[in-house]
């Protein structure tokens, strides 16, 4: 047998590839699972978003390869956005690099700026795959925790107390997944000033901040934030558009520079017919935004539901397309509680303890099923009673 590099085994798959896996075969066995884990939008993009992909693809001069910056036209239409809805001036020519996904740009930064030697900060919970691309970057990992007592915000004066002359980069996410903590302009600009005095990279991963949330923020906005942030960002949430993997990363032109240097290296550019759906999304009027959210605040409030029926605790002004919240003490922890509810209700709820330790008493719920599925679940839960022990 030809071996696989060692790196790999700094990292195993990702919870939910296996987890849909099993969830696929429990139904072809004909149990009818609710999935109510994965945070894939089951919504469709603005018609005319669609209309644009297929006229695109109409033309028989569209399919070749196309720049790794991305079409003008496109970094145009982000910096546009990001001034309308951030108050954020970006220059177009060279403070934005499109990305086919921003979970490409998590692993293109990590090889950016990582390598051994290095320490890389990541929010404990948080999204797995900053630690994963820290690792397989060569970097060491070093969690800093996030805690409901402190609203789920970096305590970083206590960060200050501990060695931080190897941190390269510090991963954060505001609107923070999973636990549906917003931001605000002083923790941005607490971020930005720790990374000045620290010399270290702040990476914010913004995917969720149009999703119940009427005032999106960007750390960018930060006084003196292109000196040392990189901003992440992508059609996938706001737009419903994840399956198109459209994203961006946004900050200092030098910054970018040396992302492409990795990038370039990886891909042959996006499909232009893509690139063009984008513009057209980016340019949708507020009424798409307000629209969506409307359907999400319904699906919420039926989640909100779910969990009193289960006696889950949960803030119920988070922000983002998951509900996050405190299981009860009759279970071990949240991989109890999910398996249960997955082998006796036919229900999937993704299990806190995946995002990390400080997670390991919480469960998440995806507003990403129609309400009437969400329903379906509480029926399924409240209806049949207390759930088995043993």
């Amino acid at each position: 047998m030809i071996l696989p590099a060692k790196r790999l085994e700094l990292v195993s798959e990702y919870y939910f590839a296996g987890k849909l896996r099993e969830i696929a075969q429990l139904q072809r066995e004909g149990k009818p699972v609710l999935n109510l884990g994965i945070g894939s939008p089951d919504l469709p993009p603005h018609p005319s978003v669609v209309a644009s992909l297929q006229s695109g693809a109409d033309n028989p001069k569209a399919h070749g390869y196309q720049s790794y910056t991305g079409i003008p036209a496109l970094r145009e239409a982000w910096a546009k956005w990001y001034a309308r809805f951030y108050g954020v001036t970006l220059n177009p020519e060279n403070e934005i690099l499109p990305l086919i996904g921003s979970k490409e740009g998590i692993v293109h930064i990590a090889f950016a700026f990582l390598e051994p030697g290095h320490v890389a900060l990541v929010p404990n919970p948080g999204y797995p795959t900053y630690r994963a691309a820290s690792l397989l970057a060569g970097a060491e990992v070093q969690f800093y925790d996030l805690k409901e007592e402190n609203a789920w915000l970096p305590d970083l004066e206590n960060l200050e107390k501990t060695d931080l002359s190897r941190v390269k980069i510090l991963w954060a996410n505001y609107p923070q997944m999973p636990t549906g903590a917003p931001g605000s302009a002083a923790v941005f600009q607490k971020l930005v000033d720790f990374g000045k005095r620290h010399n270290i990279l702040i990476v914010n991963d913004n995917p969720y901040s149009f999703i119940l949330n009427d005032n999106p923020l960007s750390i960018l906005a930060a006084d003196g934030a292109k000196e040392v942030a990189l901003e992440l960002n992508s059609l996938s949430k706001s737009h419903n558009m994840a399956g198109w993997r459209v994203g961006m990363v946004a900050g200092h032109a030098d910054y970018l520079k040396a992302v492409l240097r990795f990038k370039s290296n990886m891909d042959s550019g996006q499909f232009l017919p893509v690139q063009q759906a984008a513009i057209q999304a980016l340019r949708l009027p507020d009424d798409w935004y307000f629209d969506l959210n409307k359907t999400y605040r319904e699906r919420q409030q039926t989640a909100f539901g779910i969990l009193k029926s289960l006696d889950c605790q949960f803030d119920s002004s988070q922000q983002g397309m998951f509900v996050w919240a405190k299981i009860s003490d009759r279970y071990r922890d949240s991989y109890e509680l999910s398996d249960k509810l997955l082998y006796e209700k036919n229900v999937f709820l993704t299990p806190g303890g995946i995002f990390g330790s400080n997670g390991e008493r919480y469960v998440r719920i995806s507003l990403c099923s129609p309400v009437e599925m969400l329903h379906e679940a509480l029926s399924r839960i409240s209806l049949a009673g207390q759930l088995e022990h043993g």
